[in-house]
């Protein structure tokens, strides 16, 4: 009775022991897979120190040159990558000077890296020579032996580690310090990007209301004066005059609708974006396919901003290239929202154009990037990369 009540009780808690477990074996893995990544990428520091050495040394003389320049602008790249560091507006006249100054701290890295194999090689051979019983270098072992050899070993191998975290540490911060802008440079930059994004804001609104105001006084207003002269005649005792009266009706209705959905569309606060866009691709006069694909609903802003990139771009598609089929896409590429807006037309489509600079304008109000690809015959690619936070700055 007793062993089967310690049997019931205990039962529960493997699941949980199971788990436990797992997540432990989980970290570990994880860990080693860090510490394995860093000895890569410090190893990888110290032929790239070697590299930007000689390429500084046949460099330098001819330092001023665009082909030069463009050459250590790749290799930093090519660092900054190994270091998994972004560097934003980064300073291209010191890239030289960064690969020079890093050479010392690669090949540093590159004299820890190769402790820790000699040390690695030593701790396995000695293994290997103790576990077949045979001496190693006139020694066997003993108790006192064994605990020396292991503590010394285990405190080399924890200055070993150090040594390759200092070593990323410090080339991360002499990056940081010779290629990132200026703490008051890149502040004078944001407000300089700042008061320009502020400005191209209110130039795109009042366009947007001039827009408005156009489509109001040359589509809407017309279809109902229109409509009052249909209604007097239909008065004066001409009723085959109230189905065409009706007609303009509706069209003055939709023609309503199509200008209040261009101010703010109704349905996007509603049903979302991939509705609203729907609602363009059904509008259009032309095939339109859309695809978006996001894990979550963006902010508002972002939402809006995608909104008009992509039916201003039908629109323009429509109006201007012989489009014949537009693809919208809308993803999700970390905390960025990007719009990619593509048409079969004839191309040629001017980015400085009214409403491609409007959008522009509109994308760079919320830190976002905005480009238009359309070369003759075609075809037209609108992209918009619309970041979902606030932009990181440079400690």
């Amino acid at each position: 009775m007793t062993e089967r009540l310690i049997d019931v009780m205990g039962t529960p808690g493997a699941p949980r022991a199971g788990m436990r477990s797992a997540a432990g074996g989980a970290r570990l893995v994880g860990a080693a897979a860090r510490g394995l990544r860093l000895v890569g990428a410090v190893a990888a520091g110290a032929v790239t120190a070697l590299a930007g050495l000689l390429f500084v040394l046949v460099a330098t003389p001819f330092a001023d040159r665009p082909a030069v320049r463009a050459a250590a602008a790749r290799l930093t790249g090519l660092e900054l990558r190994r270091l998994r560091l972004e560097l934003p507006g980064r300073d291209a006249e010191g890239e030289l000077r960064y690969l020079a100054a890093r050479t010392p701290v690669g090949l540093l890295g590159g004299i820890v890296v190769l402790l820790l194999v000699i040390g690695v090689g030593l701790a396995v051979t000695l293994a290997s020579s103790w576990g077949r019983g045979e001496a190693f270098d006139g020694m066997l072992p003993t108790p006192p032996l064994v605990a020396y050899i292991g503590l010394s070993g285990f405190v080399l191998l924890f200055l070993d580690v150090c040594g390759l975290v200092g070593v990323e540490a410090l080339e991360r911060r002499l990056a940081v310090r010779l290629l990132a802008p200026d703490p008051t440079e890149a502040l004078r930059r944001r407000i300089d990007e700042l008061t320009v994004s502020r400005a191209g804001v209110v130039a795109a609104v009042d366009a947007e209301r001039r827009r408005i105001e156009r489509d109001l006084h040359d589509g809407v207003q017309q279809r109902l004066v229109a409509l009052s002269m249909l209604a007097g005649r239909a008065r004066r005792g001409r009723p085959e005059l109230l189905e065409q009266l009706h007609e303009q009706a509706q069209q003055a209705l939709v023609e309503l609708r199509e200008v209040a959905w261009r101010v703010y569309p109704s349905g996007l606060d509603a049903h979302g974006l991939a509705e609203a866009l729907a609602g363009v691709a059904e509008r259009a006069s032309v095939a339109v396919k859309v695809t978006c694909e996001l894990p979550e609903r963006p902010p508002a802003a972002v939402e809006a901003a995608a909104y008009f990139v992509a039916g201003e771009a039908v629109t323009n598609a429509v109006k201007h290239s012989g489009a014949t089929l537009v693809t919208i896409e809308v993803r999700q590429e970390g905390a960025t929202v990007i719009v990619r807006v593509e048409d079969d037309g004839t191309g040629g489509a001017d980015a400085a154009g009214g409403g491609l600079t409007g959008l522009a304008q509109r994308v760079a109000a919320l830190d976002g990037r905005f480009a238009v690809t359309s070369p003759p015959g075609g075809p037209t690619a609108i992209e918009a990369e619309l970041p979902c936070a606030s932009r990181p700055s440079v400690a």
